[in-house]
């Protein structure tokens, strides 16, 4: 016999936790269906060891410029399996505690895969074997993102950004390929850590889906750095074996040796098993598309977070499933805006913006309709050293009403700045508020409140 809940959510990452939790609260009965381990690709495999690495690897720059502000270090030793070792550690902290979160909010953790049995039922096949049949008034799918491999041969000797979290060593060259944010990220924390990067870009620019000057600073400082960057080009085939002896073919006719080749072109839709078509929910290009409340086409089945594939980052999906649940069982309708959504880049330097990027504005305004001002300069923390990226702050204006469209940096801190610029420009402000507000000297974001018209 089945067991019956108010509501189950497919999927224990950031979307399904958030959406559980809130259901939860306003006193709905929640089974949560999972897999593999709670806490989804941001906690286990994503924004969170990333991040972690990322300023593991940033080390190295830090004490090379140490001896610039008098501190005398002998030679220095780094060993990247201790660090490898510590972020998963911490992964398995986190992982601990969201079953702990899950358990004190009254949410069932049932573990194994589910699908779809019906329009109201899901199907639960756990690792020992065992099958449990589950329904619900209400069905929520947030089953997350996998990473994609492309088709080229020999593409099973390569990692995926999942990979990469679980390597207890690191070869001495890593082949990267990609030009979005995870190719970017992975290059400069490989980098830092001592690793050989030579990355493969199919197209003409790094970062596409950011503003293009802001990502052409990105791309100067990594080659500035030692990070080879081949544009124009695309990989053929892997041959080899796996660890450390594999040689990439590029269609250029040139290949490359390396101990390691890192795919980082792109994640989709994760919807193998879940048998959408037992409930009768429409799939389109590869994503579950979704109304404004997250219902799908069958009013009783919503879905939130990646596997909608509108903007996956993690925040909006813990507020499409924070909405739902307000919204279904807390008497608190809302709509998730999904129009200013602030997003970064913690490539090494940092590059993050909210609003609208300077091609986008042309694309709307035309490029009579917008004004932008910009400042490029080396930040104090650069100065003693004397080298290193110089930071860029741009405001994208509305040339009619002066109304700021769009805010983007790259330098140190470009994230933390850019969060609290995003709730300016939420607001409405203009330029004329931005040059009204006093400096705070001497900072880094302080520029963007004394950009020269």
């Amino acid at each position: 016999m089945a067991d019956r809940f108010d509501l189950i959510v497919l999927g224990a990452g950031s979307g399904g936790l958030a959406a559980a939790k809130r259901a939860a609260s306003h006193g709905a009965r929640v089974a949560i269906v999972e897999g593999d381990r709670v806490g989804g690709t941001c906690v286990i495999r994503g924004c969170v060891p990333k991040k972690l690495l990322v300023y593991g690897s940033a080390y190295r720059h830090l004490l090379a410029d140490a001896a610039s502000y008098g501190w005398q270090i002998g030679p220095i030793e780094h060993d990247p399996a201790v660090l490898l070792a510590a972020v998963r550690a911490e992964v398995d902290r986190l992982n601990h505690l969201h079953i702990g979160l899950l358990a004190k909010a009254g949410v069932e953790l049932v573990r194994g895969w589910g699908r779809f049995s019906g329009p109201d039922a899901v199907a639960v096949s756990g690792a020992d074997g065992q099958q449990r049949e589950l329904t619900a008034e209400r069905i929520l799918i947030a089953v997350g993102g996998r990473p994609q491999r492309p088709e080229i041969h020999g593409a099973e000797l390569a990692w995926v950004s999942d990979d990469m979290f679980l390597l207890e060593r690191l070869p001495e060259h890593v082949v990267v390929v990609g030009a979005g944010f995870i190719a970017c990220e992975f290059a400069g924390i490989l980098h830092g850590l001592g690793v050989k990067v030579t990355q493969l870009v199919r197209r003409d620019r790094l970062l596409r889906d950011f503003d293009g000057e802001a990502a052409e600073a990105v791309r100067e400082a990594m080659a500035e750095e030692g990070i080879g960057i081949r544009f124009g080009c695309r990989p053929l085939s892997i041959t080899g074996s796996t660890p450390g002896d594999l040689v990439v073919a590029l269609d250029d006719g040139d290949t490359i040796d390396c101990g390691g080749v890192l795919l980082a072109t792109g994640r989709r839709p994760f919807l193998e098993g879940l048998d959408l078509e037992a409930a009768g929910i429409a799939v389109q290009e590869g994503r579950i598309p979704v109304d404004g409340d997250q219902t799908t086409n069958v009013p009783t089945i919503f879905a939130v977070g990646d596997v909608t594939d509108r903007i996956c980052l993690t925040p909006v999906a813990i507020d499409e499933g924070r909405a739902f649940a307000d919204t279904v069982y807390g008497g608190k309708p809302r709509r998730v805006n999904h129009d200013l959504v602030a997003s970064a880049v913690f490539s090494q330097p940092e590059l993050a913006g909210v609003g609208l990027t300077e091609e986008q504005a042309i694309e709307r305004h035309g490029s009579e309709g917008i004004r932008v001002h910009r400042a490029r300069f080396r930040p104090m923390s650069r100065a003693l050293p004397a080298r290193g990226p110089r930071v860029l702050l741009k405001l994208i204006v509305e040339a009619n009403g002066g109304r700021v469209l769009g805010c983007h940096m790259v330098g140190e801190h470009a994230a933390e700045i850019i969060q609290m610029a995003a709730i300016s420009i939420g607001m409405g402000a203009t330029k004329a508020d931005f040059d009204r507000t006093m400096a705070l000297h001497p900072t880094l974001a302080e520029e963007f409140v004394t950009l020269p018209d």
